[in-house]
């Protein structure tokens, strides 16, 4: 890691811890950070501590899956729901509340829909044990829109007063109180993102193109899966406590390479810093914009991600032309 790389990456993690103080002391009703040590306010403490520690874990895993995905698939465009992951999760989730299921069971009934979703993708993209670009983008959207209309028509013939507060828990939330849960997605996060950064080298060569990497001894194919399935766990595990929360993993990889470059050795690390300030944020946004109202996260991202990717956008248009 090059000096002037150190010296970013050092400047983003100051960054994210004044981020982190402030998300801990800014609600709906603000509280100086010596007094949230206090005995009486240490529940209060707790609750956004682990708001900011969900909100690090989430930006981290969106945004690392989405440097991966759009390297093996050299789609620019490419994101973590790409796959199917948000609306398998959201069918999930549906489906375990209409038949009693509550509790931990929800997250992990919205886990099992996220993975079930990505497997079917993954079989329908096939073709001769072999993962075509297109065919899989393609499959990842018709089961997407296929899952979509099923949770909405389940919504529509099910009297269950739960389904409504669905449609807010899809556009994303960090209100994960359960340390078990943030727990388990940490070491998933954590693991995936590991994996990710040790297949550095082969994303690089991945994105310049396939034959160039086979050449360089590169199994093309298998490095595929395996980040497939990587980036499957990380989303799933993400989307089945926080919902669905866009523009993370599109964007900010995107703003990441404007800075550090396409060598995805300093891309991923720097990233994943960005896009853990950014969500640290987005969260803090949306609980002192409207209080005591809170605004569903992925609200939030879409309101200051559309706008910015359409800048990187028509930016990079005009560097084409």
């Amino acid at each position: 890691m090059g000096l002037i790389l150190k010296k970013k990456v050092f400047v983003l993690f100051l960054i994210l811890i004044f981020a982190a103080l402030i998300g801990v002391i800014k609600g709906s009703v603000n509280i100086p950070f010596y007094e949230l040590l206090q005995k009486d306010n240490q529940p209060i403490f707790y609750l956004r501590f682990f708001r900011v520690l969900m909100a690090i874990i989430a930006g981290c895993g969106l945004a690392v899956s989405g440097i991966a995905l759009q390297a093996i698939l050299r789609n620019s465009l490419a994101e973590p729901y790409l796959l199917g992951t948000s609306s398998g999760a959201g069918l999930g989730a549906v489906v375990a509340i209409v038949i009693g299921i509550s509790g931990i069971y929800l997250p992990m009934s919205a886990f099992i829909g996220a993975i079930l979703s990505v497997i079917l993708v993954y079989n329908l993209a096939r073709q001769n044990n072999k993962i075509s670009e297109q065919s899989l983008i393609l499959s990842g959207v018709i089961v997407s829109v296929g899952l979509s209309a099923v949770i909405v028509f389940l919504i529509s013939i099910t009297g269950n007063e739960s389904l409504h507060s669905i449609a807010w828990w899809l556009w994303g939330s960090f209100q994960v109180y359960d340390i078990k849960l943030i727990t388990l997605v940490l070491l998933i996060v954590l693991f995936g993102v590991s994996v990710i950064y040790v297949f550095s080298q082969d994303l690089n060569a991945i994105s310049i193109g396939e034959e160039e990497a086979a050449h360089l001894g590169i199994d093309v194919e298998n490095v595929k899966r395996i980040l497939i399935v990587v980036t499957s766990l990380i989303t799933a595990s993400i989307v089945c406590i926080c919902g669905i929360i866009g523009f993370v993993g599109l964007m900010i990889p995107h703003m990441m390479r404007l800075v550090v470059g396409p060598n995805h050795r300093a891309l991923i690390p720097v990233t994943c810093l960005a896009a853990a300030i950014f969500m640290v944020i987005c969260d803090i946004l949306s609980r002192v914009v409207f209080p005591p109202v809170e605004i569903p996260i992925g609200v939030i991202t879409a309101i200051l991600g559309a706008p910015i990717f359409i800048i990187l956008m028509k930016r990079k248009q005009r560097v084409g032309n």
